[in-house]
C-alpha cells in the first residue's frame, strides 16, 4: 500500500499532476485512470549502490518525486559510507526508511547482493563509473527499473556492454533513467522544442563548456591500500571517472548531442595537467579543449577545466540559421525572440524520479540508456583524442579495445597509470 500523503511526501494527485509536466497528457490520463492499484503492487522499493553524497542525494530525490517510496538494501564498498547514509535517510525520512541490519552490504560484491534481494525492483546506481556497465548489466539480468547516474562507462568496452543492456532492457520492458537532469528540466525541455520545431533554423555551430575551480579530494590515511586511496578518491583515476571531460562535461555534451538529434563522428582534442600537478590528483588532466565534427558539418567547441582561481562558465550555446540560442539561459534571439523566465523552471533531479516512477507504474516504461551511452561515449572520444594528440572517430571510440578496469579488484597495491602524454599515448 502506498504511504500516506503529508506536506514532505506528494499526494497521487499531486504525483499524477507533476508527472504530467514532462511525460506528457496521455501518461497522465493513464495514472489517473488507474488509481486505484492492487495493494502494494505499486510500491517503489529501492536498492541503492553507491551510498557517497550523491547516492543519498537521489534517494532524498526519489523520497520526495512520489508516494508510495521506501528504501529497502543499501551496498557499498566502504561500510563507512553506508553507514553515513543511513544516519542521514532514517533520521530525515524515518517513515520511508525501511533497510534491516540483513540488507546492508559491503564489499566489492555488494551491488550483487543488492540487486538479488528480493524485495527490491528499483535500483539506483550511484558508484564511480567504472562500474557502471555491469552493475547495469546485472540489474536488468535480474529485472529491475534502473536510476543509473552519468556517465555509464569510462571506455569503448564498456559502452559495447551498456549497448548491449539497453537492447536486452527493451526486450524486458524495464525502465531506465539517467542523471543527466536537463532532459527532465522545464527550461531545456521547453527551449529544445522551439530548436526542433525550425526557431533558430538549421544549427551550424554550437558551444559547450563546464569550467569550474577545484573538487574534493581526501587525503590519504596510512592504513590505505592502493586501490582504497583510488576508490575514495575516484575523481582523480580514469579508470573510475573517466576523467572529468566524461564524468561531468558530458551533461553539456548531451544537451549538444539532444539538440543535434545526433552525435559527433570525429573528435580533435587537446588538454593537460599544468593545475593539479601533485600525485594526490592522480593522473587526469585539469583541462580538455575539443572540436567535435557532426557528420552534416556541424561543429561542437566542448571546453572543459576544474582550475582553482580560474573564471567559470557551465553553458550550452547554438547558432543556427535563422538565430541563436543561449540554452542554459533558455533563451532565443534573431528574428523572434524568446525567453523563459527561470521561475517557471523546476527541480530536475526530483523531476527525473517522478517520471521514471509514473513510467513504472504506468507501464509505458521510459528507456533513456541508449542516449547517455552515445553522450558518454562523446566525452570519451574526446578524452582518446586529447591523451594521444589523435584525430579519433566515432567508429575508433565505440570498437576501441582499451578496458581501463583492473583485470582483478582486490585490497592492496594498484599502480597509478602515467599522465598521457599527447604524441606519444598510443591510441588503442
Amino acid at each position: 500500500m502506498m504511504t500516506t500523503s503529508s506536506d514532505n511526501n506528494p499526494s497521487r494527485r499531486e504525483f499524477i499532476k507533476t508527472s504530467a509536466v514532462a511525460i506528457g497528457a496521455t501518461v497522465a490520463a493513464n495514472l489517473i485512470n488507474n488509481a486505484a492499484y492492487a495493494a502494494g503492487s505499486d510500491e517503489i522499493r529501492i536498492g541503492l549502490i553507491g551510498c557517497g553524497g550523491r547516492g543519498t542525494g537521489a534517494v532524498e530525490n526519489a523520497f520526495t518525486s512520489a508516494p508510495g517510496v521506501k528504501l529497502v538494501a543499501m551496498g557499498d564498498a566502504f561500510k563507512d559510507r553506508i553507514d553515513e547514509c543511513k544516519t542521514t535517510l532514517a533520521k530525515k525520512y524515518a517513515d520511508k526508511f525501511a533497510v534491516k541490519d540483513d540488507r546492508t552490504f559491503s564489499g566489492f560484491d555488494a551491488y550483487e547482493k543488492v540487486i538479488n534481494t528480493k524485495e527490491v525492483n528499483y535500483i539506483i546506481l550511484a558508484t564511480p563509473p567504472g562500474f557502471r556497465p555491469q552493475h547495469l548489466k546485472t540489474a536488468v539480468a535480474a529485472g529491475k527499473h534502473i536510476f543509473t547516474e552519468k556517465p555509464v562507462a569510462v571506455d569503448g568496452a564498456g559502452i559495447r556492454s551498456v549497448l548491449e543492456t539497453y537492447e536486452q532492457a527493451k526486450t524486458k520492458n524495464l525502465a531506465i533513467v539517467a542523471g543527466t537532469q536537463r532532459r527532465h528540466q522545464i527550461g531545456y525541455l521547453e527551449t529544445m522544442k522551439l530548436i526542433h520545431g525550425g526557431e533558430i533554423g538549421d544549427i551550424v555551430a554550437a558551444r559547450c563548456y563546464w569550467n569550474q575551480g577545484g573538487l574534493w579530494k581526501k587525503q590519504r590515511q596510512a592504513e590505505w591500500s592502493d586501490l582504497e586511496w583510488q576508490l575514495r578518491n575516484w575523481l582523480y583515476f580514469t579508470w573510475l571517472s573517466g576523467d572529468h571531460i566524461v564524468e561531468q562535461h558530458v551533461h553539456n555534451i548531451d544537451v549538444v548531442n539532444w539538440a543535434m538529434q545526433a552525435h559527433p563522428v570525429s573528435a580533435t582534442g587537446m588538454g593537460g595537467r599544468q593545475s593539479r600537478t601533485s600525485p594526490d590528483y592522480g593522473h587526469i588532466f585539469d583541462h580538455f579543449a575539443v572540436d567535435y565534427e557532426y557528420e552534416n558539418g556541424t561543429r561542437l567547441m566542448s571546453m572543459c577545466r576544474q582550475v582553482v582561481g580560474a573564471d567559470g562558465n557551465v553553458s550550452e550555446a547554438l547558432v543556427g540559421t535563422k538565430g541563436k540560442c543561449q540554452v542554459n539561459r533558455y533563451q532565443i534571439s534573431g528574428a523572434k525572440s524568446w525567453r523563459m523566465e527561470r521561475e517557471k523552471d523546476n527541480d530536475p533531479y526530483v523531476q527525473e524520479h517522478i517520471n521514471l516512477i509514473a513510467s513504472i507504474r504506468s507501464s509505458k516504461p521510459i528507456n533513456e540508456l541508449k542516449q547517455v551511452a552515445e553522450s558518454t561515449l562523446t566525452a570519451i572520444m574526446g578524452r582518446m583524442s586529447a591523451y594521444t594528440g589523435k584525430v579519433v572517430t566515432w567508429e575508433q571510440a565505440l570498437n576501441s579495445q582499451e578496458n581501463l578496469l583492473p583485470a582483478k579488484l582486490e585490497w592492496g597495491n594498484l599502480a597509478v597509470p602515467l599522465v598521457a602524454i599527447p604524441g606519444q599515448t598510443e591510441l588503442i
